[in-house]
Formats: C-alpha cells, sequence, structure tokens
C-alpha cells in the first residue's frame, strides 16, 4: 500500500495503490470520509482495460433498475495521468461498499464476505449487548492500549451518553445538533472544533478521543461534564440555549488547562497520535 497526500483544502487526495492499481480518493474533513473515484475502483475490481465504459454501462443499469446507488454518485476534479484535473465520479465509503456488491469479481468477494460478517456481529450483538463490549475492549487490546486506559476510555463513553441524554431531555435531536454542541465545548477550552482537532493531530476516521493524551482527555471529561451537570441545573431549552450552556462548560475546562499550563510551562494540547501510519504532504500541481 502507498499513501500520498495533496492538499486541496477542505478535501486532501489520496492515492491508494491496490495491487498495482491507482485508485484516487479525496479525505473531506467536514464529511470526515473518503470520495472515492469510481472508475479507479472498476478497474481494480475488473481489470477491465476500458474501465470507463464499463462504469458507464453498469451507471445505465443501475439507474434502469432504480438503484439508490445512482443517486449517491458525485463529481469532484482529481488529478488524471496526464496532470490535469477533470471532474469524476465519486461515492463515499458506504456507495463504494454497496458498488462492490453490484460488481461480478473474484476480487470482490473478500469484501462480500466481510460486510456479511459484519451484518452478523451486529445482529448478535443485539441480542447480546456485552458482545459489542468484548468487541471493543479485544480492537483496543490488539492497538496495544493497556487496560487501565480502555478503563478510563469505556467510562469516558459512559459519560458521553449521559451528556447526550441530558441534551436529548432538553430539546436537542439531530445529531447534527450533538455535533454543533460538542465543537461548542472543544472550541471552548482547545480553541479548535473536533474536525479541526483532528486534522491538528493528523487524524482522518480515527477516533479523536482514542489518540488524545491523558490530560488531553481530562480536560475533555472536564468539559462534557461541566456541561452535563450546568445543563441539569439550568435546563435550557433548544439548540441556542444549550450552546450557550456548552461554551460555559468548555470554559471551566479551558480554565483548568491555563492553569496546568501556567504549572508544567507547556502547552498540553499536542499533535501526538497513537496512529501506525503517517499520511506524507505534499502539494497540488
Amino acid at each position: 500500500m502507498k499513501f500520498e497526500i495533496k492538499n486541496d483544502t477542505k478535501k486532501e487526495n489520496l492515492i491508494y495503490v491496490f495491487q498495482n492499481t491507482n485508485i484516487r480518493t479525496k479525505w473531506d474533513y467536514e464529511k470526515e470520509d473518503y470520495w472515492f473515484s469510481v472508475v479507479d475502483v472498476i478497474g481494480a475490481l475488473t481489470g477491465s482495460d476500458r474501465p470507463r465504459k464499463y462504469w458507464s454501462d453498469l451507471k445505465v443499469k443501475l439507474k434502469n433498475e432504480g438503484s439508490e446507488l445512482s443517486e449517491n454518485i458525485g463529481q469532484l476534479k482529481m488529478q488524471s495521468k496526464d496532470g490535469k484535473f477533470y471532474n469524476t465520479d465519486v461515492l463515499d465509503t458506504k456507495g463504494i461498499l454497496r458498488l462492490i456488491q453490484s460488481v461480478p469479481s473474484p476480487k470482490a468477494e473478500p469484501f462480500k464476505m466481510w460486510l456479511a460478517q459484519v451484518g452478523s456481529e451486529r445482529i448478535d450483538e443485539t441480542f447480546d449487548p456485552s458482545k459489542a463490549i468484548d468487541r471493543s475492549i479485544m480492537v483496543y487490546k490488539s492497538q496495544g492500549y493497556s487496560d487501565a486506559w480502555i478503563e478510563k476510555r469505556l467510562k469516558g463513553q459512559l459519560h458521553r451518553f449521559q451528556l447526550t441524554d441530558t441534551w436529548k431531555e432538553n430539546g436537542i435531536s439531530e445529531p447534527t445538533e450533538y455535533g454543533i454542541l460538542t465543537n461548542e465545548i472543544y472550541q471552548a477550552w482547545s480553541g479548535m472544533k473536533a474536525n479541526q482537532y483532528k486534522k491538528f493531530k493528523e487524524l482522518r476516521k480515527e477516533s479523536l478521543r482514542d489518540n488524545m493524551s491523558d490530560l488531553e482527555v481530562l480536560l475533555t471529561d472536564i468539559g462534557e461534564t461541566a456541561t452535563r451537570e450546568l445543563a441539569k441545573k439550568y435546563n435550557p431549552n433548544g439548540l441556542e440555549a444549550n450552546k450557550i450552556i456548552a461554551r460555559k462548560g468548555g470554559n471551566i475546562a479551558k480554565n483548568t488547562r491555563d492553569d496546568l499550563e501556567n504549572a508544567l510551562g507547556e502547552s498540553i494540547i499536542t499533535r501526538k497520535n497513537n496512529l501506525n501510519i503517517k499520511y506524507i504532504e505534499s502539494s497540488n500541481k
């Protein structure tokens, strides 16, 4: 595998080499997902020497069948072999996984088996939620996290649920609203929204909290816990009122950050992460 990043403001190019075939993608920091060049994926799966024709025919077929996939196709400018940028059909990660299921190719089978396995695991977890907890613990252990860290992480997740439950009681129901309020907390104590913080740490789809230092996690917990307790006391209703409370909770964490940094003589916020890969940046031509 080879990774190459090319700056493109909020979206960044990534070339993923799959069995000697380049697959162009773009990372969208706002959406926090990849956009994949459909033609490149088709070429990698089919080995066709005319992947554009293959995709053109398949796109017509999907549209005639009324497939939802055809409605989710977008276009982004991507660099071609001649060095120029052209509008290119793209799909996000979910769309590409659906596309793979529509392409008769031996190379698609591992993806299909994986999808079936994931579906089976999620059904099992619905009947026995402890399986989901066990799976999370095993994933963290496989990535080298200590038992103490895992315990704190699971407790932090519980506290997060308590916060979102409080927001729900105060008139917050949309996922986008949860994101807005979370950003108010992060912005207040760190000076960055969550997606900006992830970019600062050179993260993409990875969890921000999983890549924080102990002190960064502490400040996040303080901000969210303070926001929860303030919201329970003052019962703000609706997004705007809850944004004011979220900023107050974040400012409490900011005061703690200032005291700690004054005592330590250095910034608590760090670019360090727990990734075992590094995205390499270069500029567009």
